[in-house]
Parts: C-alpha cells; structure tokens; sequence
C-alpha cells in the first residue's frame, strides 16, 4: 500500500481526485482503491519545543541563561490527533509519497513527522504545482526519489533551528532589558524582521534629517518647418560652483544669463537621430511582483494578496501555487497555453475581445526551463468557474494574473524615439520624444492615460511630445523661455509595495560588494512564504504603523533599533546565512557546522546585548506574551511563537 503524505487537505483531496479506484472518505484519510491511502497534514505540525522542555528553569526569563543553546533538539505535536492519525497508518505501508509544497518547508514539514515517527521505508518525492487534475496527473508519473531532496530537508532545519536560537535568546534578551527600563512589552528580535525594521527607521531618519536645496531648470518653446516643441538647456559640463553632485544647476543668475541669451534667438539642429525599439511583455509574475502590483493598484497589504492568492490556489483552483520566487515558466507547459486562455475568457468575459487577438504559437522569454528554481511563475489553471461569488481581492488579483498571462501572446510594444541636439548662441538644448507605433502586449493593461499618471506618480514628470521629423543643419527659431523653480525631494516613505521592493531587491542597500552579491544571487532577505507575515509582525509589535498608505517607524521600533548592534539591524547576517544554507542544499556545507556559527555569531550578540544595560523606550508594549513555542510555520501558530521566528 502507498500513503500520501500532503502538506494540507485541500492538496490531499487534489491528489486522490485522481488516483484510481472506488474512494472512500474515513476520519483523518481517504482510500484509493485497495492499494493507495492519502492522509494530510496542516502545514507544520510539529514544533521545535519551547526552552523549559530543556530545563523547566528556562521557563523564567532570566538574563542569566541566556544564551539558551540545545544540545539535543527536541520537537513537540502541535496537532496531536493529525500526527497519531499519520502514525496508525504507517506502518500499513509498503512506500510513502512525500507531497509537501514544492520549497524548503514544504519538504521540512513531512521529512521531519517521517523522521520523528521513525519511518524507514522508501518514500518517493511528489512535485505539484497546481492543484488542476492534469497537473496533479502529470506530477504523479514524474515522481523522485526523496533522497534526492536530503539536503533541502537539512536546509529547512538550519533555517528552523538558527532562527529559534537567534530570535528567541534576542527577543528574550531585549525584552528584558527594556523591562529593566521600564517597557512593559515584547521587544522581538529576527533574523529577517529587525533588518526589515532597520530599513524603514533609517528612511525616516534620512527624511527627517533631509534639507531640500533649490535648483532650476532652463525649458526653451522651439519651432521650425516641422513644428513646435520644447526643448531643455544642457550644460556643456555640469561642474563648477554652478551645480551640484548630482549635476543639477543650482545658480539661478547662471540660469537668468542661459535665458537672455537663447530667448528669441536663431538656432540650429546640431543632431537628429531616431530609432524604432521594441519592448518584450513583462515576465509572469513572482509572488513578490503580485504584492508590489497588488498594493500599487488596490492598497492591498501583502498579506492580503497572499490570503487571496492562497484561496485562489487552495478552495477555487484557479491559479497555479503561489509562494512562489519565480517569474518563468517550463517550456513544456507552453503546450497548455490554449486550454489555459479558453479557461480565462470564460472566467472574465471582459478579457474576450483581448485572448481573439492573442497568437497562441508565440513563446515569449518567460517559457526558459533553465530558469525555473523550486517553483514556476503565478499564472491561471485551466478550470473555468464564475468569478461571482470569489471575495473582491480575489477578483482583483485572478485577473491581474490572467492579464500579465496573456500577454505572453501578444507582440512587443513598438515606438519610434527621437532625439534632437540644438545649438543656439553656444548653449545647447535637448528634446526628446517618443512616437507609439504598436501597443502590442499593452493593449492588456490599463489607458495610455492612467499609464502615464502611473509614471507622473513614480518621478517622471516630463510630458511625453511627438517631434517633428528634422535634418541636421534645419534651421530653428526659440520663443518663450520659461526657468522652473524646483527643490530637491526627499527619499520617499516606504509603503507596503516599495517594503516589499525594498526586501526582495534589498542588494542595493548593501554597500559590501560580496555581501551584495549574495543578495542578488539569494533574491533578498525573506522568501516569498514570509515576506508578508515579517511585515504584518513588525505591525503587531507596533513597531512599525500606517499613515495612509506610508510605512512609517513608530517610538518603540527606533528604540529597538538604536539599542541593537548594527550588524542586527541589516542583512548582511542573513545573505551569509542563506548562502549557507544554498550550500547545505548542495551537499557543500554540513548542518552542524553552519549551526556551530550561528551559536558563535549569538553568544558574540548577547554579550553585547548585556554590556549595553537598561533600555529606555518610548509608549507601552503590545502586550506582555513570551515566545514559548518557536520553530511553527504554516498553519496555525500563536502569537508568542511567532516573535522567535524571523
């Protein structure tokens, strides 16, 4: 007999859908015919077990056991009844399939209940990506096995197990020294959380510290055989007294003399060049690109997109597995494309006149197997369902997915750029223009018009103009010449899309170059399964709050930043860490080499901690809760757990 072991029901009842057989639905499984059984966990259901299962003396917070190191770790049920469920049914089994999420937790969560039940049996690996009969078909007769995803397991368990030393002796550590001080909350520390933290107190320090300078801008109204246009002073070298370092000029008698001499004066074209470019469809999207996306165009948080993400993927099986850090997808799935579009013009009628003009023999850049990591790009199942009865999120997220899918069958965007050099009494100004020849894959998006408010709204003010067609050595007259007034802004507030932006591309905060590049290479500081759960913790503990659609760092959070070691409050300890781990997944590194640095890098941590004394924060705490059950993730996990994770 096989025993399929799912991360969660929904994923189990996907699987047996298909399976051969008469079934039969008992209480914690479902039989297949006489030869298979599936049963189900409900994401992680064990935990790493809380300090005082190692001495009841850690149940006390005490400045004096810290650092809490486990020698042997030990787990505990956090849903009995599931785990002695799993229990009874193993030892009836010839083989097992392992069916977690297609990451590192989704193998963690069913090796470590195998390992913890002593199953020694052999167990095949099972890969699903969405949870449609064909591709859950498809997957059943590609199975592996499971040993070829050792290292993944033992990757998950360096994730577990240095976030419970690292997050639970730090928050313990803190939250005590701002009791001493008089602070009645928790002050919870993690590896990914306080680095996230860090970003958003230090944005708004630069913002507050900032000082706008004025600068001025030179626009001459520029007319000839073909027509009117403006044009921009430039500056032969942007050096001097005259501008600053960003070669802005920032003298406005300098910008008074450009005026006088160019105003009504007789110019001509020094250079003209054109050129047509063409613009691919963008990529399907990650799960992190929906969240940026989703927050632009609805002010949804990215937790709420992975709530509807989930539900779409989970109860309404319309969109692929979301936790995803992709944004390509298998070139064989090309061949599912029509299936997969006839699906969406039923599911939103308004998409109709779009999928007509769609060329279903196109392979865009997206479709690259050497591309694809644990996971594929977010995009629509085959199944063909009223969207009516979805929530309004849900609506708002399928067909922001559907529209980025279809346009993987539509031609490049394609417009003709031009750019004119005018030399006028020994200045020079410049035009550009943009002329649109086809919309292409944009005819999917929203109006030309909402497109350029968009762009107006991201820091591009110049209005878009249509030059007209000019030889070098046409002769121009100038007109009006106008100086503009402007200041330098300040760096934006973050808001939940540019936190997420900033945590996936959090590289270019790095100034280190190899640390850097680890970022690149690991796609920032979280994964797509708890970049939204990090940020909605920092909201819990009031560290963090929203003013309008701005994140902004409260009283609490910058005292918490201000008492930490630098080094806490950045990433570059996590990129090291995640390059790590990328190592014990290849077999390069050994699990308790990577933990026996992750011990050293603590003990150097609370040392400092406890040098540094009482802590003085601002306001009062969210309450007075202690991380008891660290190591949960999926599924249900409480509060005080979840101050010991990230």
């Amino acid at each position: 007999m096989r025993l399929f072991l799912a991360e969660k029901p929904s994923l189990a009842r996907a699987i047996a859908d298909v399976l051969p057989g008469p079934k039969g639905r008992r209480d914690g499984y479902i039989t297949c015919g006489a030869d298979d059984i599936v049963t189900w966990c409900a994401g992680h259901i064990l935990e790493l077990a809380p300090p005082d299962a190692y001495d009841p003396a850690y149940k006390r917070w005490s400045l004096e056991h810290l650092p809490i190191v486990p020698k042997d770790w030990k787990l505990l049920p956090s849903a009995p009844d599931l785990l002695k469920n799993i229990k009874g049914l193993l030892p009836r089994a010839d083989r097992v399939v392992h069916a977690g999420d297609p990451d590192r937790e989704g193998q963690l969560l069913i090796d470590e209940v195998l390992e913890f039940l002593g199953y020694r049996g052999p167990i095949d690996r099972l890969l699903i990506s969405d949870l449609t009969p064909a591709s859950v078909q498809s997957a059943l007769s590609d199975m592996q096995p499971n040993t070829r995803y050792r290292g993944l397991y033992e990757a998950g368990l360096a994730r577990q197990r240095a976030d419970w030393l690292y997050g639970l002796n730090l928050t313990r550590l803190y939250t005590l020294l701002g009791r001493a001080g008089g602070y009645d909350g928790v002050l919870s520390v993690g590896r990914v959380q306080t680095p996230v933290l860090g970003l958003v107190v230090r944005r708004d320090r630069e913002i507050e510290a900032f000082r706008p300078r004025a600068y001025y801008v030179v626009r001459a109204e520029v007319s000839g055989s073909g027509g009117a246009f403006s044009a921009t002073w430039q500056p032969q070298a942007a050096t001097g007294a005259c501008f600053d370092e960003a070669g802005r000029l920032v003298d406005r008698e300098h910008a008074l003399a450009v005026q006088r001499r160019v105003r009504g004066a007789r110019g001509v074209v020094a250079a003209c060049t054109q050129e047509t470019k063409t613009e691919s469809a963008p990529l399907p999207y990650s799960l992190a690109d929906l969240q940026v996306e989703a927050a632009k165009r609805f002010g949804l948080s990215p937790k709420q997109t992975l709530d509807a993400c989930q539900a779409l993927y989970e109860t309404h099986r319309l969109l692929t597995y979301p936790r995803s850090d992709c944004s390509y997808l298998p070139e064989a799935q090309h061949g599912q494309a029509p299936a997969v579009l006839v699906a969406m013009g039923a599911n939103l009628s308004a998409l109709g006149p779009l999928i007509d003009r769609t060329d279903r023999s196109l392979r865009s850049r997206a479709w690259n197997d050497k591309k694809i990591t644990a996971h594929h790009a977010l995009i629509p199942t085959t199944v063909a369902r009223s969207l009516a009865g979805l929530a309004v999120p849900e609506q708002r997220i399928y067909e922001l997915v559907a529209r980025r899918y279809l346009a993987q069958f539509l031609p490049p965007f394609s417009f003709s750029e031009t750019k004119i050099e005018i030399e006028v009494g020994g200045e020079r100004l410049v035009a550009s223009g943009r002329r649109i020849i086809s919309e292409g894959w944009r005819i999917t998006c929203e109006s030309a018009a909402k497109r350029d408010e968009r762009a107006s709204e991201d820091g591009d003010s110049e209005e878009p103009q249509v030059l007209p067609a000019l030889r070098d050595g046409d002769a121009l007259s100038l007109g009006r010449v106008e100086i503009s007034d402007r200041r330098t802004s300040p760096p934006k507030r973050f808001t939940d899309a540019s936190l997420i932006q900033a945590m996936t591309g959090i590289a270019r905060f790095v100034e280190d170059p190899t640390i850097k590049k680890l970022l690149v290479e690991t796609d920032g500081i979280g994964t797509p399964a708890t970049q939204a759960q990090v940020i909605e913790t920092l909201f819990e503990r009031r560290f963090l709050e929203r003013q309008g659609r701005q994140v902004v760092s409260t009283e609490i959070g910058r005292a918490l930043v201000q008492s930490l070691p630098d080094r806490a409050t950045r990433p570059d300890m996590t990129a090291l860490w995640e390059a790590a781990m990328r190592r014990i997944i290849e077999g390069k590194l050994a699990l308790p080499a990577f933990t026996g640095v992750v011990i050293q890098q603590l003990s150097e941590l609370v040392t400092s901690g406890r040098a540094r004394g009482p802590l003085s924060v601002v306001g009062r705490g969210a309450g007075r809760d202690r991380p008891s059950r660290p190591g949960r993730s999926r599924g249900a996990r409480s509060a005080s757990a979840r101050h010991a994770r990230r």
